[in-house]
């Protein structure tokens, strides 16, 4: 393909956060080979699209494969002259996926990216590395320390699309973090498949405790946010450094998955529920001022109406701060697949509409609690009526908004205020500055 430097290439990404990261990686090594490269600008007409997917569950799949058949209609009708298709969903499905949408110029899989930009001309640059262009608001970014993820966890497909565990080195991933706050990054969200693993590949032992504290002698670095924990052989020492340090934020994402014993065995999780209420407890002492965020399946293989009753029980002697839901998703190549898809979708809606009703109740009644405190928040965004903005216990995306009417006072995206709460929603924060 001969490709110029004045054609507009559009980089489309679905999925997670690490497939942010991935396609701010690509940006960032087309810019540094002097192309004209985007990330979802819709305000171009761009020649070449790449889009990077997620095969993560039946959801994130089909969303993957629209957007790809959306694109192939644009190249047919001549706005756009090529696509290409890059992330998990190209890994683990290749073949099929060029047999069947053949307008597609290339598929690369999460391991491709030298292979995909030979296509325009373009060299991996190894003095790249560690620098990275931001997509999200500038003033926060993730910090992906790992890539794959050795954990035999029967329902998950993401070991067959993105390998076993590999850590980056602590220096390199300090070199990364000091150009993102060269860059006005203030916020850091440590991302892996499985972060508590961190380090057992390159240095023999788990090195998230040392990370962090890296991570956190780092000058203008104001929050540090921990995410994707997994609790069989829970690092402590993690939650003694965030007691620590100030910077790194009072908060956990750790999906735990279910609240049964029997199907965390059938998940191959490598824990049961009285040894993961010890470790919620455990943490709780050490930090009695963390948030916690979990994540659960519902409609597992075998998942009894009494299983789903210990996993509501669960929740409720818990009290997670933040929680998500997924209804499980039938994997072709994971152990689970190998189990009969025995609970009917009705079923397992009906069970994530009642987790989430369940949830809804208790994260009202939590910020109902903050209602006449104050907080540190992190401006976000604005509009003509209100700025939104976080405290250090949310996560953007997916967590609560502290909003604050533009009537109160005139305030700066990207700049911490202390903010009082005077109401509280189910999953957002109503306040003032202070």
């Amino acid at each position: 393909m001969q490709t110029k430097s004045k054609e507009k290439i559009n980089i489309v990404t679905l999925g997670c956060a690490k497939n942010i990261v991935d396609s701010e990686v690509l940006l960032t090594q087309l810019k540094g080979n002097n192309r004209d490269a985007y990330h979802q600008r819709e305000d171009i007409s761009p020649d070449v699209v790449i889009v990077n997917t997620c095969g993560f569950i039946d959801n994130a799949k089909q969303q993957s494969i629209d957007t790809i058949l959306s694109y192939a209609k644009e190249k047919e009708s001549g706005n756009i002259k090529k696509l290409f298709v890059t992330g998990c969903l190209s890994e683990r499905y290749k073949q099929s996926l060029e047999e069947e949408i053949p307008e597609v110029d290339g598929f690369y899989g999460t391991r491709d990216l030298p292979d995909l930009l030979k296509n325009f001309q373009a060299k991996y640059r190894n003095e790249l590395i560690g620098e990275r262009v931001i997509t999200t608001d500038s003033h926060y970014a993730f910090l992906k320390i790992s890539e794959g993820c050795d954990r035999p966890c029967s329902f998950c497909a993401i070991p067959l699309m993105r390998g076993k565990h590999r850590s980056k080195s602590i220096e390199d991933l300090v070199i990364e973090t000091k150009n993102l706050v060269k860059n006005g990054v203030k916020e850091i969200m440590v991302i892996a498949q499985d972060s508590t693993y961190y380090g057992l590949d390159l240095y023999g032992e788990r090195k998230l405790p040392d990370l962090l504290r890296r991570l956190s002698d780092i000058e203008g670095l104001d929050w540090i946010r921990i995410h994707y924990a997994y609790p069989s052989g829970f690092p402590l020492e993690i939650i003694e450094v965030m007691r620590e340090r100030e910077n790194i934020c009072n908060y956990l994402d750790i999906p735990l998955q279910h609240g049964s014993t029997e199907i965390l065995k059938k998940m191959r999780r490598g824990i049961t529920r009285e040894k993961t209420d010890d470790l919620i407890k455990s943490i709780k002492d050490i930090n009695p001022d963390i948030s916690i965020r979990t994540t659960l399946i519902v409609g597992h293989p075998g998942e009894e109406d009494k299983h789903f009753q210990e996993m509501c029980d669960f929740v409720s002697r818990n009290r997670f701060d933040r929680l998500g839901v997924f209804t499980y998703s039938h994997e072709v190549g994971t152990h689970s697949h190998s189990f009969e898809d025995d609970v009917p979708e009705a079923v397992k809606r009906k069970r994530y509409n009642d987790i989430m009703s369940l949830q809804q109740k208790i994260s009202h009644e939590i910020n109902q609690d903050k209602v006449g405190k104050s907080f540190k928040v992190l401006i976000d965004r604005g509009d003509k009526n209100n700025y939104f903005g976080r405290t250090e216990f949310d996560s953007p995306e997916v967590d609560n908004e502290v909003i604050i009417p533009v009537s109160n006072s005139h305030l700066r995206v990207g700049e911490f205020y202390d903010v009082e709460i005077t109401s509280a929603r189910e999953y957002d924060l109503i306040g003032k500055i202070k």
